[in-house]
């Protein structure tokens, strides 16, 4: 019965996918961008949907939407994202851009969070031997001192090592206060807040 209840356990956090995710790397300058811009020479182009798992999961629960964009200056002068260049959704209202420390702190995955699998560790497998229908040993296995301990270090480390990769595209794909020179063009990930994945203009002062 025991090892039952084990293994019941083992298949819920399965079910649930409580694992760490992996973070596929993001690169802006490779995308197949479809949804574009363009005002004054300056010209936009953009793609949502960039996550998966629970970095997916963590963007809706937050209500922030990570965005690649790519912007190409034909204008006749430099330009300043977020100050020259800044993006509107269709109503002309002003999207505000989001601080990419504060996208990461919103959307990384906690390793903390997997502390919880310690609490496997007192679990233990019990078996009993039997010979002509008579009970002849019984055995303990302190299963718990692999499963917890393991899935807690695994999971952790996960969790660390694809929030490492996040910050650091983040980092490599900051455009907040670039300035984008004339014939230049640039790519990169901001994050905004949003529950939906709304049209995007671009507006040059």
């Amino acid at each position: 019965m025991k090892f039952k209840k084990i293994a019941l356990l083992i298949a819920i956090v399965l079910l649930f996918g409580s694992c760490a995710s992996n973070y596929q790397t993001i690169n802006p300058q490779a995308i197949n961008y479809l949804s574009s811009s363009e005002d004054k020479g300056v010209k936009l182009q953009y793609k949502y949907e960039l996550l998966d798992k629970k970095y997916k999961k963590k963007e809706l629960a937050k209500g922030v939407r990570l965005i690649a964009l790519k912007i190409t200056n034909n204008s006749n002068k430099d330009v300043v994202f977020g100050q020259d260049v800044k993006l509107n959704y269709d109503n002309n209202s002003e999207i505000y851009v989001m601080d990419n420390d504060k996208v990461f702190i919103s959307l990384k995955q906690s390793p903390a969070s997997y502390l919880w699998y310690l609490l496997l560790t007192p679990t233990n497998l019990y078996t009993t031997d039997t010979q002509n229908g008579y009970q002849t040993e019984n055995s303990v296995f302190p299963v718990g001192l692999i499963l917890g301990p393991g899935l807690t270090a695994g999971n952790m480390v996960a969790a660390s090592t694809a929030n490492k990769k996040f910050k650091s595209d983040l980092t490599t794909y900051n455009l907040n206060g670039l300035t984008i020179r004339q014939g230049q063009t640039v790519s990169g990930l901001i994050g905004i807040r949003s529950d939906d994945y709304n049209s995007i203009k671009i507006k040059v002062n």
